[in-house]
């Protein structure tokens, strides 16, 4: 019997650990042809998406794809995201949560990571509307507390 890939359970209980504690659920996504986001807002074939329940309407998490709908600039837009083209799921307000590294014909690996800098301030932000944040969207750096090494744990 061949099993189901973890990626789509890790990311709902990301997801859903973000929304108990009261968190901004943030998707970090490689757009590719199957990626249906607004190209406005994609840099360097990257997005990062608030997915969380105040920012999504008809939030939907199957195990091959991620589908809502968000306000980009106060325009509503579909949105469907592959799990496949998924990176990472993490808080916007401690960085917390886990990331996949893409390989092709392999399963996917798992790097937890907390992307605090060395101020202790947030290394993220999102392109969806999120309350007026306007900053443009950047992908959180794996730094360890303190600006030290890294503590990432690749999971296999």
């Amino acid at each position: 019997m061949i099993s189901k890939a973890t990626k789509p359970y890790l990311v709902r209980a990301i997801w859903e650990w973000c929304a108990d504690n009261g968190y901004t659920a943030y998707l970090a996504v490689q757009v590719d042809e199957d990626t249906r986001v607004p190209v406005e807002f994609v840099k360097n074939g990257e997005i990062i998406l608030n997915i969380s329940g105040d920012a999504t309407h008809k939030l939907t998490m199957g195990n091959d794809l991620i589908q809502f709908s968000a306000r980009f600039g106060g325009v509503s837009r579909e949105c469907s995201v592959p799990m496949s083209a998924v990176r990472g799921i993490f808080a916007r307000e401690n960085g917390e949560g886990m990331f996949f590294q893409a390989q092709q014909n392999e399963p996917q690996s798992v790097v937890e990571v907390n992307t605090r800098d060395a101020s202790g301030s947030n290394a993220s932000a999102s392109s969806a509307d999120d309350g007026g944040n306007s900053s443009p969207p950047t992908h959180p750096t794996p730094s360890g507390p303190n600006g030290r090494k890294s503590h990432l744990q690749i999971v296999k």
